[in-house]
């Protein structure tokens, strides 16, 4: 795992700069703690810090070919790289190292741009043909691993792991794109197909970009995607034997690396069922961690602590506070873009703890979005058999008169908080979706932007991102087009850049054996039955791992990481809370009404409304603005 940069003459072969390469470096040493290297010819610079991992000694980067015709940064891993290798030197080719870093740089000379079909991992490289006079940049078909680039003036591209990496650059301009302040409000983090940075882009997951000097920039190109067209006609039996292999596959691959390796652990489905496969695949105690609260509703560690038990682990558990806010302005630098999922906190300080002992950690992440876990998911499914049962012209002003006098219930149970479902319900299947998965309605958005934001914004609203992506989904049921939005938007925008971030933080290796395609692609192939029934996500999952985990694990209620944002904004963060509205660099920017936030800050103080997540969001947007554009 590592972090690279580089820079591009898209024109002419102008030389470049070793320092300024270097500079867009030394922004990210945490990406890298065990090295880095600069290489330059005509017209291109490749940048690279190192986190080593696989071959300590020879793999280092960037790294040529022996005729240095070839060149390449790289960042994450490939998994079968072992294989390819083998493949390779039975046509002749002789390696010099042992890291799969040299298999694509020999994967590509005898197989040119298919060689990425042949490599299963997280990744992100950047690849220079001298010959052709060619950049080509590549990153992994989930988007495990992210990338930022932007031309600039001077008739260059630059890319960088993090954006921070770009910004490092002096000619790159600093000027807000106001659509990604919306993405941001909608979701709570900037989506993958946008940047809070106007004219940086991201390369998107299962996308590659080629360049060739003298030519102008083309779109990138998608060289993978998940089908959920087809239905898998197998006995439920032969399914979940086949899903333990594919997890037992992804897993297995996962678990090679020359340096100590483990597991994050938290009782859930997903980090029992990784800790299950990979105890059966050590002839050594797992390591594993988790991270307790020293709130009883919200600590899930009694449960790791039984997973650890049964499998023998080597476990260690740390008690932290819910009250982590004073790690916000670690995150505000970490992520660079505005992010406002506050399950940050806890990510961190796992990564952190994991960090003391392991340089690699095993995940969960990606069996929700693969396999339907997510609460909404059930909802979509439940809300489309009500669409189906009652005509539009019945359903419409029906359901649309109740969601616009019933009460906003924030305070009420979960079964009275009735407004959303029923506006959702009096909408068509893909704009209640994108509602659903909207942290902050658009009516309120509205209501909380300027005038003048409004007018700029004009038809922009970012749940069309959602919308489009359900009509354009190779599927066949409605709950096939949320999955593939989820895969597509939610997964990279929030889950993998959450815990990319967090891990890179602290110079550690996340990896995600539940994202392994080919798992990802058997599961969307899957029944709908057999990935949800009754009011269980995640079915053939779970009864697939009966045998190894108990009953009550694989069916209890899912939590996740939990922190108690509402009351620090009614106690130690209620001074932010009130310079929300005045005096912050939100305040200054004009986007917002004056007025409308501090009704928000006031109401939530006072306790008349429950705006804490929203007030989270407002102020994980100020640190961006203040770190990015010095307001």
């Amino acid at each position: 795992m590592c972090g690279v940069a580089g820079i591009f003459h898209l024109e002419t072969a102008k030389p470049v700069d070793p320092a300024r390469v270097r500079a867009m470096l030394d922004v990210m040493p945490h990406r890298g703690p065990d090295g880095s290297g600069v290489w330059t010819a005509p017209g291109v610079g490749l940048g690279h810090v190192r986190l080593s991992i696989i071959d300590l000694g020879g793999g280092a980067q960037p790294m040529l070919t022996e005729d240095e015709s070839l060149a390449v940064t790289f960042n994450g891993e490939i998994y079968n790289f072992a294989e390819v290798r083998a493949e390779l030197e039975a046509k002749g080719h002789v390696f010099r190292t042992d890291s799969d870093t040299e298999v694509i740089l020999h994967g590509y000379r005898q197989w040119g741009e298919a060689c990425v079909e042949r490599f299963h991992g997280m990744f992100v490289f950047a690849l220079f043909d001298a010959r052709a006079q060619s950049l080509w940049l590549v990153r992994d078909r989930l988007g495990v691993k992210p990338l930022h680039y932007a031309q600039l003036s001077d008739g260059s591209l630059i890319f960088g792991s993090e954006l921070k990496s770009l910004l490092a650059h002096p000619l790159l301009r600093r000027a807000p794109d106001l659509a990604a302040v919306e993405d941001f409000m909608a979701y709570g983090y900037v989506p993958d197909d946008a940047c809070i940075v106007a004219g940086v882009r991201k390369l998107g997951a299962g996308h590659a970009l080629r360049l060739v000097r003298g030519r102008p920039v083309p779109q990138p190109q998608r060289y993978w995607d998940v089908s959920f067209a087809e239905r898998s006609k197998a006995r439920p039996e032969a399914l979940e034997e086949e899903l333990v292999a594919l997890m037992r596959q992804a897993v297995r691959s996962r678990m090679v690396s020359d340096v100590p390796l483990g597991a994050f652990l938290s009782g859930g489905v997903d980090s029992s069922s990784v800790v299950a496969l990979m105890a059966e695949a050590s002839n050594q105690a797992v390591k594993t961690c988790t991270i307790g609260f020293d709130v009883a509703s919200l600590d899930e560690s009694a449960y790791a602590d039984r997973i650890a038990r049964r499998f023998a682990t080597d476990h260690r558990m740390r008690i932290v506070s819910p009250d982590d806010y004073g790690l916000i302005d670690t995150l505000a630098f970490h992520f660079d873009e505005p992010f406002a999922d506050a399950s940050a906190l806890p990510t961190y300080r796992v990564c952190e703890l994991a960090r003391e002992k392991v340089t690699v950690a095993l995940s969960g992440d990606g069996a929700d979005e693969a396999f339907a876990g997510y609460r909404r998911h059930r909802f979509q499914m439940q809300g489309e058999r009500v669409r189906a049962l009652i005509p539009a012209s019945v359903r419409e002003p029906l359901f649309g008169t109740l969601g616009r006098w019933y009460p906003k219930a924030d305070w009420a149970p979960r079964s009275l908080r009735a407004k959303s479902t029923f506006l959702e319900l009096a909408g068509e299947g893909s704009e209640a979706y994108a509602a659903s998965v909207s942290v902050t309605p658009h009516a309120l958005r509205q209501k909380l932007f300027s005038q003048d934001m409004r007018s700029r914004l004009g038809a922009y609203r970012a749940e069309d991102r959602y919308v489009r992506a359900m009509a354009q989904a190779p599927a066949r049921d409605p709950l096939d087009r949320a999955q593939y939005a989820d895969i597509h938007i939610w997964l990279p925008g929030d889950i993998l850049t959450k815990t990319d971030r967090m891990s890179m933080a602290v110079g550690l290796e996340a990896r995600e054996p539940l994202l392994d395609h080919r798992l990802v692609e058997f599961a969307a192939r899957l029944p709908v039955a057999q990935r949800i029934r009754g009011n269980s996500g995640k079915y053939l999952m779970k009864k697939a791992m009966e045998p190894y985990l108990p009953h009550d694990i694989l069916y209890r209620q899912k939590m996740g990481f939990v922190t108690p944002i509402s009351s620090w904004f009614r106690g130690p963060l209620a001074g932010e809370a009130s310079a929300i509205a005045g005096g912050s660099a939100l305040a200054r920017t004009g986007w917002f009404d004056a007025k409308a936030l501090g009704r928000i800050a006031a109401d939530h103080k006072a306790g008349m409304a429950d705006h804490g997540r929203l007030l989270w969001q407002l102020l994980m947007l100020d640190k961006s603005l203040a770190r990015l554009f010095g307001l």
